[in-house]
């Protein structure tokens, strides 16, 4: 695992922090790659987390891919071959997103500052955004002669919405903060000194719930798009027998005919 990352856990929440402020935390080696990959699942098999937090050291969110790498054809992208290119993606960046997706913790992008390229698309990656007054995102890869080809173009729409996604990512135009909460991009921006506090506030509120039923409900949420509306069902009644049947459920209802707060123990 490289160090690219800062681990922190405060009781069921984890920060992870990009530090490679001096690069503006760029995704540019395969190496990188594997560690959001072993990351995440380290903290899925930890019964013990609820929330995830990602953010960025420095004054950067993530910049994106590494565009001197590109230019040297030194990073991980573009390859010798064009074969050997795809298959690159497929053993690097593309390990992100399938990573964070299939996550079933609830995870929260606490963007800092600059969001460009893979940096948005890794931001998209998250169930929740919240941003900095300094923030600044873009879809930027057009204006490089490339496409998204880390998922974004499949993230993106799902967030924005169809017109807007072609927007950001034909034109490649850079949007602010205020701008990014008006169009959904994200759902609240603070001052920058405030940023991490208000990602703790919220991601406290999630950990304060049950954890097991808190990954299903997600599950449930993430699905819900990809799925019709009889499978959905399915799931949700197979997911709704699940919850019935743990501790802090019985513990939630006693709660509330005992008038007092639950005491959850992700059981």
């Amino acid at each position: 695992m490289s160090d690219f990352m800062l681990y922190e856990k405060r009781g069921g929440i984890v920060l992870l922090t990009m530090n490679r402020p001096e690069e503006r935390n760029a995704l540019s080696t395969v190496e990188i790659c594997e560690e959001f990959e072993d990351r995440c699942k380290s903290i899925e098999r930890d019964p013990s987390v609820n929330v995830l937090i990602l953010t960025g050291a420095g004054p950067a969110f993530c910049s994106g891919g590494n565009i001197k790498k590109m230019r040297d054809r030194s990073g991980f992208a573009p390859a010798k071959t064009v074969i050997d290119t795809r298959d690159s993606y497929r053993r690097s960046i593309h390990r992100i997103p399938k990573a964070l997706f299939n996550l079933e913790v609830p995870t929260i992008a606490a963007v800092n500052g600059a969001a460009i390229g893979a940096g948005l698309d890794l931001a998209c990656m998250c169930d929740m955004r919240i941003a900095s007054e300094k923030a600044v995102f873009a879809e930027s890869f057009i204006k490089l002669g490339i496409i998204p080809g880390d998922g974004g173009a499949w993230f993106l729409p799902r967030i924005v919405g169809y017109s807007m996604a072609c927007e950001m990512a034909l034109t490649g135009v850079q949007i602010g903060a205020e701008e990014a909460r008006t169009i959904g991009l994200v759902s609240r921006v603070t001052e920058a000194d405030s940023l991490l506090d208000a990602a703790f506030e919220l991601a406290a509120r999630i950990d304060a719930m049950p954890g097991r039923t808190v990954r299903l409900t997600k599950r449930l949420l993430r699905d819900s798009g990809q799925v019709t509306l009889d499978h959905h069902l399915e799931m949700a009644g197979a997911f709704q027998t699940i919850a019935h049947e743990t501790e802090d459920h019985r513990e939630a209802l006693d709660a509330v005919f005992e008038k007092r707060s639950p005491k959850f123990q992700n059981r």
